[in-house]
């Protein structure tokens, strides 16, 4: 699995990041066009995934982004 993400530049858990990060963003896109349209009850599972899935994809991404920077000091 290491020289999988090797070979693409980017490690396993940026990549989960970066995917998370764009379905909370496209969860997020959805609930204001909803909103935009007029509809008032929005599903509470959209306004979570909005709320929840966009941070912690951002979060992953920073933790894999400052584990490969302690990993490239090092090694």
């Amino acid at each position: 699995m290491d020289n999988a993400a090797k070979q693409t530049g980017k490690p396993f858990l940026m990549r989960i990041g970066i995917g998370l990060f764009g379905v909370g963003m496209v969860a997020v896109l959805a609930v204001f066009v909803m909103f935009a349209a007029g509809l008032e009850n929005l599903p509470v599972w959209l306004s979570a995934a909005a709320g929840l899935i966009t941070p912690l994809g951002l979060l992953l991404g920073l933790i894999a982004l400052v584990r490969e920077a302690r990993s490239a000091k090092t090694g």
